[in-house]
Parts: C-alpha cells; structure tokens; sequence
C-alpha cells in the first residue's frame, strides 16, 4: 500500500496502543491534526502521555482527548484557553510536564536528529530545573534537557505529494516539522495533495522519508480560529464617531 490512506481511521489502524507518546503537531488551533485526534478520540485508546505546545480548546483539537480522559500527561509550555486542562490539572487527575517553550521546541528537534540531551540556561534556578542535571560551561550555569521521541507523530500540512513530501503554510509551521522527525511512526493530514514532482524541492519543509501514512482533508474541511479579533476600517470608525458627535 502506498502512503495516502482513504480516512484518519485506517491510517491510525494498527499504530494505536494505549500508554503510547504521542506528538501532536499546531499552535493553539493553528496548524493542527484535527482529524487524525478525532480518529484517536473514536479508538478508544487510553493513558496517553502528548506532546503538544498546548490542548487546544475545550471543544476542540487535544481538548476532545482531554475531555473523554484519554490523556493521562501532557508535556506542554502553556495551558491557557483550556478550561477542562486547567481544571484535571488543579483536581490531581492529569500529570503535566511542564516546559518554556524554546526548551520543548529544541527537546523534539533534537529527539529527531539522534541528540538525546543537551544543555541550556533556560529554567536554571526556578522549577523548571529541579531534579535535572546541572553544569557549568565557560563560568555560566545550565541545565540538562532530554530530547523527546514519540511512538507517533501526528502533524497537519498544507500541501503533501504522494511519496510524503510536505509544506507548511504560514504559522502553522510551528511544531509541525520537528515533531515529523522525532516519532517511530508519522501521519501527516494534508488539505492539498499533488503528485510527486510538483512541489519545488526547495520549498519541502519535510521530506517524504519521514512521513509513513497520509490522509486528504475533505473538501469544506474546517479550520478553526482560536480567537477573532477584527480591527474596525478607519473609514468605519470616522463614520462611527461623526454620527455621535
């Protein structure tokens, strides 16, 4: 069988386990394996430790995993905007692993490129270092992060050809390439889906060779926004103000 696979189920099929790592690609709601987690919540699977800059929100992206209790740790930077996150974590009843965001960033790239610790003086002195390793370099302090590889990966693109060469558009090129080169097994859900040749070799943000299993988003699929704010048009504004005065 080749990569492109006809739904998230079938490409998540025989991947799911319960107590597997998984990495979970996007930014708040941007950029994120939306139908690949919907197929995750369908499996059933449980104690599943993420990785993920955050849960998304109450309703949406890790927030669905969160509320059937499927996660049983989160390795994030932030939780903000998760009602139900905030809520398991003060009650004892999810594990977090928190990290500043920079170090997460770095521990999933060097989980992907074969590093499996490095140092670095974010975090020295605070929380964030207690228990690790600490070492003076050229009279400075640091700390010791491990790199992180996930049994899977699941990651959102923007345009992917059939031997998994991917392209990211705009932010949501955030975790999305690093955490496509730090798992055992990664399944990229692409919105446009070309053949192989079309996608310049310099614009490839991750090459096929990381990428195991792919699906097509659907026509209509629907990206979320985590929060809207619209400026008023200065035009409309003036006007707005003129007809008060």
């Amino acid at each position: 069988m080749g990569k492109v696979y006809p739904d998230a189920k079938a490409a998540l099929a025989g991947v799911l386990r319960d107590g597997m790592v998984i990495h979970s690609g996007g930014f708040g709601l941007c950029g994120i394996p939306a139908l690949l987690i919907e197929a995750i919540r369908e499996s059933g699977v449980k104690d599943l430790t993420v990785v993920s800059n955050n849960a998304g929100i109450d309703d949406a992206g890790l927030g669905l995993l969160l509320k059937t209790r499927q996660i049983r740790k989160m390795i994030s930077s932030y939780v903000g905007e998760n009602a139900e996150f905030a809520r398991q974590y003060l009650a004892g009843e999810l594990e977090i692993e928190f990290n500043p965001q920079g170090t997460l960033a770095e521990r999933i790239r060097a989980g992907g490129a074969g590093i499996p610790a490095f140092f670095t003086k974010t975090g020295v002195g605070t929380e964030v270092a207690k228990g690790k390793e600490i070492r003076e370099f050229d009279g400075e302090t640091y700390v010791m992060e491990r790199g992180i590889v996930a049994d899977l990966a699941i990651v959102h693109a923007y345009m992917g050809d059939a031997e998994g060469n991917l392209v990211y558009r705009k932010t949501a090129r955030n975790f999305n390439p690093m955490m496509a080169t730090a798992a055992k097994v990664t399944v990229a859900q692409v919105e446009h889906l070309v053949r192989p040749g079309e996608i310049d070799a310099d614009q490839i943000h991750t090459p096929g060779i990381f990428v195991k299993r792919m699906i097509v988003c659907p026509q209509g699929y629907e990206k979320r926004i985590e929060q809207r704010t619209v400026r008023k048009h200065p035009a409309a504004a003036a006007a707005g103000a003129e007809s008060q005065a």
